[in-house]
């Protein structure tokens, strides 16, 4: 039986049912989800009862995992793949993770190889609130004038994980030692504001408010006014799916075409507790010449 795809609202998101991720998935099957994927950009399999082993098969379906060499301090203990999204103590200590997220990105932008697709599984949800939101990349640019979008197309930004650090509330809670290490493993990048995806050959904008800083050849101040407007544009309620979460969720996106945000809209006496996969991409971008910092 071919699965059923339902859309969740207009332009972005929708739900597969009639798969059981638990299993082996045959080729068919995996094509129509790959399909769907790349059509709506965010998709979710409900009630996905998956162990460590069987979420990491189903990230493999649609390429190589990062093992997160980078962040060994988020990683799961037994499985590398798999990153921890937590506000409950790791080895007695206080998550570094509990407030990732805060700040709409796209994962890895601030490298060289950024990650094609993200995947979370819900363990553990707040009874209000832990909400996550994406937005579509390819309408904010596709709604741009004629005239800005000409503009856009011929211009780099300058995506820093520093930057992010710097400028995100929510990282003052981690460690300020594995920020300097992880800074010091991801220094700065030039990426394309606008990206052509890969497999659709559409373009969409590809910058974000919490990893782009500004825009090569041009100071900061020179670059706020257009980055703001555009960050504001890019996440326009028409351009945005919100998913509420239940437990055994699977949620995946495209990284190529979207931004999301982890929703700061619960408590911290209640957990939020999932585990992310991450699909490694193509290369995109390069690094800065040392005029260019």
């Amino acid at each position: 039986m071919p699965i059923q795809v339902r859309p969740l609202s207009y332009g972005i998101g929708a739900e597969i049912s009639g798969v059981d991720l638990g299993r082996p998935v045959d080729d068919a099957t995996r094509a129509a989800i790959r399909q769907a994927w790349l059509d709506h950009l965010v998709i979710v399999f409900r009630g996905q009862d998956l162990p460590p082993p069987r979420q990491i098969a189903f990230g493999r379906m649609f390429g190589e995992l990062d093992d997160h060499k980078s962040v060994p301090f988020y990683r799961h203990p037994e499985h590398p793949e798999i990153y921890l999204i937590t506000n409950k103590k790791i080895g007695g200590k206080e998550s570094q993770t509990k407030d990732t997220g805060r700040l709409w990105h796209s994962d890895h932008s601030f490298t060289t190889h950024p990650t094609m697709a993200t995947m979370l599984y819900c363990l553990e949800i707040p009874p209000v609130g832990g909400t996550t939101m994406v937005c579509n990349m390819y309408r904010a640019y596709e709604t741009l004038s004629p005239a800005l979008r000409a503009v856009l197309d011929k211009l780099d930004a300058v995506h820093s994980l520093e930057h992010y650090s710097a400028h995100n509330p929510y990282f003052t809670s981690r460690d300020p030692e594995q920020i300097r290490k992880m800074n010091e493993l991801s220094p700065p990048v030039a990426q394309p504001v606008v990206r052509v995806h890969p497999e659709t050959g559409r373009k969409a904008l590809y910058i974000s408010e919490g990893q782009t800083q500004r825009f090569v050849g041009m100071s900061q101040a020179e670059s706020a006014g257009l980055l703001q407007y555009l960050f504001e544009h890019s996440v326009k309620p028409e351009f945005t799916y919100r998913h509420a979460w239940k437990v055994n969720d699977m949620l995946m996106w495209d990284n190529r075409c979207t931004n999301h945000l982890a929703v700061p809209d619960y408590s911290h006496q209640t957990t939020r507790h999932m585990h992310r996969l991450t699909v490694l991409g193509t290369p995109s971008g390069r690094l800065l010449e040392p005029q260019e910092r």
